[in-house]
């Protein structure tokens, strides 16, 4: 078990900054204190706003960046507006309160064998995988990453981008065209995939569902290691509440559910059981 998930914790947050960075899409900065454990890529957090009473349930979010300054901890969020709570969220303007619950969740790991990582995000599953590149970087000896970045039209890649420029090899493909590649970021993908080798590589992946199932499809029987982080609706954060649930495989091939909240969001790919035949 990832130690960090036993390693939970409530906190009052102050926003210092939020901008716009696309289209429907904001980045928050947010100030909590020192004591507030460190994530592990992969990881997310859940975000109340205090600034408001209309939403009273809290939001997930994967955490984007997070470091310490001046004994005090700096938490980003890169956040989408998917309905009325993200809209406020929106619009909370330096100075507004949130309210914090994290580390949660199991992030990615990587086997000791591998030699190259693969990261591929779609729209906002950019976050923990920028993520973890970061925190790569930090390491003694990180490995060689090639990165594919896609999303719906070139706004969205150019804010997004960033990150990757210079810490991994990027390919990039957007829905419109407007940006790199015309088409999923997956076909890409599968245009490089033979040329990897399979025992030393792992893909770490991050995107909504069309783009998960795509990605499995593209494996089939491929035995490459590949994690992906799940997009899914949460109430809770902590598996109480069992909304969030996903069928999988266990080590005999049966089916049983797990919640993506506690047991993941990060599952292997391959144990994932599809509703519907590819």
């Amino acid at each position: 078990m990832n130690e960090n998930a036993k390693n939970i914790t409530i906190s009052a947050g102050q926003i210092i900054d939020n901008c716009d960075v696309a289209p429907g899409h904001f980045l928050l900065s947010i100030k909590l204190p020192g004591s507030f454990p460190a994530p592990v890529p992969g990881q997310f957090v859940m975000l109340r706003n205090l600034e408001n009473g209309e939403t009273l349930l809290s939001r997930p979010f994967s955490v984007y960046g997070f470091r310490t300054e001046d004994g005090q901890t700096i938490l980003e969020l890169l956040c989408r507006v998917a309905g009325r709570g993200t809209q406020l969220l929106s619009r909370l303007g330096a100075g507004g309160r949130v309210e914090v619950m994290g580390p949660l969740g199991h992030g990615f790991t990587v086997d000791p064998a591998v030699k190259r990582i693969i990261l591929l995000a779609g729209g906002v599953g950019a976050a923990p995988l920028s993520f973890f590149l970061q925190e790569h970087v930090l390491t003694k000896s990180p490995l060689p990453v090639t990165a594919f970045l896609g999303a719906k039209t070139s706004e969205i890649v150019t804010a997004l981008q960033a990150r990757f420029t210079g810490l991994s090899v990027l390919r990039l493909a957007t829905d419109d065209g407007s940006a790199g590649y015309h088409g999923a970021v997956t076909d890409i993908l599968g245009e490089e995939l033979q040329a990897w080798d399979n025992e030393s590589t792992q893909i770490l992946a991050c995107g909504p569902t069309a783009m998960t199932r795509a990605l499995a499809r593209l494996l089939g029987d491929n035995p490459i290691r590949c994690q992906v982080s799940l997009e899914e609706r949460m109430a809770c954060g902590v598996g109480a509440c069992i909304g969030c649930v996903v069928a999988t495989k266990d080590a005999h091939g049966e089916m049983i559910y797990k919640r993506v909240c506690k047991d993941g969001p990060v599952f292997d790919i391959r144990k994932l059981v599809w509703k519907h035949p590819f």
